[in-house]
């Protein structure tokens, strides 16, 4: 999936294209709204993030010009006002949805999912590894006839972990994804939420379980 950034913080842009690199997502980087609109008429992006407030163009008036122009691509857009009009602004020049500055690495990726998820980019709704099921639409994890509910931090780890199937997922990339930080006080989270579904997982009767690769991270075995 190709998803372009159009931000003028630099910084930021540049994080966000990280963390969605990380999740193997393909990314361009515009920073200023004339070279964003530029980028999103070739129509090869599956997803446009697009900040409101931008250099010789705004967002707004890009988005209102690639929708003219028929491109359907779903746009989040991103502000740093709250105001409920500016909201409504955006939702009516066509934008598919928005979040409002800061914003955590859950939800953004959650928002993007969603989104593309309506448009027919991601038809596979549940993820499978082994003899489990993480259901995306009720937050459970699924083995045989058994199910278990899984908390919001818990879902997003085995989302990874299944995700990343095949490959170590370290600490910090959990870090990064769940808590939108590098802060090293939150890797104990870590190992705390991965005993939590070590547990679920044993709850279940799965033949999948999580490895610990000591000094690397964590990954899946059991998938027959």
């Amino acid at each position: 999936m190709r998803i372009l950034i159009v931000e003028d913080e630099i910084r930021l842009a540049e994080a966000v294209a990280a963390i969605l690199r990380s999740q193997r997502y393909s990314t361009d980087i515009a920073n200023d709204g004339l070279t964003g609109l530029q980028f999103a008429l070739t129509d090869e992006y599956d997803c446009i993030i697009l900040d409101i407030m931008l250099p010789k163009m705004n967002g707004l008036d890009v988005l209102s010009t690639l929708r003219a122009k028929d491109i359907e691509t779903p746009v989040l857009l991103l502000t740093a006002r709250s105001e409920v009009e500016d909201k409504i602004n955006g939702l009516d020049c066509g934008a598919d949805d928005y979040l409002t500055k800061p914003f955590s690495t859950g939800e953004l990726l959650a928002r993007i999912r969603a989104m593309t998820r309506r448009r027919g980019a991601a038809p596979d709704i549940n993820l499978k590894y082994g003899d489990i099921v993480l259901d995306m639409k009720k937050g459970e994890m699924i083995c045989g006839i058994n199910s278990v509910v899984l908390g919001r931090k818990e879902f997003q780890m085995m989302e990874t972990l299944i995700s990343n199937a095949g490959q170590i997922t370290t600490k910090e990339q959990f870090v990064t994804k769940i808590w939108g930080t590098n802060d090293e006080s939150e890797y104990n989270n870590v190992e705390v939420y991965i005993s939590f579904l070590r547990k679920k997982l044993s709850m279940l009767h799965s033949s999948v379980t999580i490895k610990t690769r000591r000094g690397i991270g964590y990954c899946l075995e059991g998938a027959k």
